[in-house]
């Protein structure tokens, strides 16, 4: 039987007294298309982190197509973008992305990468001269080069712009109908909801919410309900189940 693509049981990790992970478990099979949502400081970079192999659990176990984490990165299997991490200054965006195509068996081709990423029109500009949302792009390209089964992206838009993150999803949903695994972590409901047939919440380390993207919305949608008491000031019940 082909194993799932991403298989996490009963993950833990802590930071000191910080519990980051308490318990988490996920399994994801192969095509799917799927989004962490959760308030920053829910888990989902730390739970990343021990997907992708960078991180040691305390307890509990990743596997990556059937395999340890970090053997599914050195196959190329799973490549990642992620929130921070600098890139290489003095080199041109197209000479950055080509050197690392080399350094997978079966890359994509330069021009798909570069147009998968927007980044065609500065192919020749230096990377430590372009914009944040630019060099996120940038990320993109570099996750996307080795042409791997699973994509995992933590935030994967913060600070692009409106049109850029449109044009980011755009390709992201087509690399995804192509066949990719993609998982991604973002702290908007709308875009889990846009670009992702199923949605995991998580809080406090753990997964309070797991589904189709209609049944998240169903769950946490509410309604606010405000009144003011004679001689003071309005108050508010919000969050209520709808009727």
């Amino acid at each position: 039987m082909t194993p799932n693509a991403i298989e996490i049981h009963d993950l833990h990790r802590s930071f000191g007294a910080v519990r980051a992970v308490e318990g988490l478990s996920l399994t994801i099979g192969k095509g799917e298309s799927v989004a962490v949502l959760g308030p920053n400081g829910a888990g989902k970079s730390a739970t990343i982190a021990m997907l992708l192999g960078l991180l040691a659990p305390d307890a509990g176990s990743v596997a990556v197509w059937g395999m340890p984490p970090g053997e599914a990165v050195a196959r190329g299997h799973i490549a990642a973008m992620l929130q921070e991490g600098g890139l290489m200054p003095g080199v041109k965006v197209a000479e950055l992305v080509g050197f690392v195509r080399g350094l997978y068996p079966d890359p994509l081709p330069l021009d798909r990468v570069l147009e998968a990423a927007g980044l065609t029109a500065l192919a020749g500009r230096h990377v430590d001269k372009l914009s944040g949302g630019q060099t996120q792009r940038v990320r993109f390209a570099l996750a996307l080069a080795g042409n791997p089964s699973i994509l995992v992206l933590d935030e994967p838009t913060a600070g692009m712009d409106v049109e850029s993150r449109r044009a980011f999803w755009t390709s992201m949903r087509a690399e995804a109908a192509a066949g990719r695994t993609v998982l991604f972590a973002t702290h908007y409901l709308e875009e889990a909801d846009d670009n992702a047939g199923r949605i995991v919440v998580v809080d406090r380390g753990r997964i309070v919410a797991d589904g189709p993207a209609t049944e998240i919305k169903a769950a946490a949608g509410g309604r606010t309900i405000r009144f003011s008491l004679a001689g003071g000031p309005s108050a508010g019940l919000e969050a209520l189940p709808p009727a």
